[in-house]
């Protein structure tokens, strides 16, 4: 019977892949929010081309369609923003600041109100794909509060720890 190798990688190796893959997810974010931006700029062009070639249902409701989706896209962009300001402190190695405690509560509040404005999205032109959206931001909103007061507890413990050295 062979034996498995648990010997963990070295610290080196450990903390160069930790950074690579922060840095590959910060890059993936400013994707995220560049082309957030240009998706919910363009969308009263693009409601109407996909509404003409594909969902003639949009159009019916095209002046809500483009509100409601504006609306969604802005939101998600600033939810982005915050995620994107809290891997930078992450990039400079001090991520247990008040700053990202802000930056988690409002992703909460931003979570909840996409979740929200899904539901108002439901009644104009309803899914099933939407339920899961409207799940799923209402967890994430959840998830980002605790992790909110988590991460309070976490600086104000570091804080302690920095005024007894």
């Amino acid at each position: 019977m062979a034996k498995e190798n648990n010997n963990p990688k070295p610290s080196g190796e450990l903390e160069e892949q930790t950074k690579r893959l922060t840095r590959w997810t910060k890059y993936l974010l400013d994707a995220m929010f560049y082309l957030g931006i240009v998706a919910t700029a363009s969308l009263p062009v693009s409601i109407h081309w996909i509404g003409s070639h594909y969902l003639p249902a949009l159009l019916k409701n095209y002046q809500e369609v483009v509100i409601i989706y504006f609306v969604l896209g802005v939101s998600a962009v600033k939810l982005i923003w915050e995620l994107r300001r809290i891997f930078q402190t992450v990039l400079n190695e001090d991520c247990f600041v008040m700053e990202n405690v802000v930056s988690l509560r409002k992703m909460g509040n931003w979570s909840f109100f996409i979740a929200g404005m899904s539901v108002v999205r439901s009644i104009v032109y309803a899914t099933i794909a939407m339920a899961v959206v409207i799940l799923v931001f209402l967890i994430a909103g959840m998830f980002s509060k605790v992790l909110a007061l988590v991460f309070e507890q976490a600086v104000r413990y570091k804080e302690e720890n920095d005024l007894t050295v």
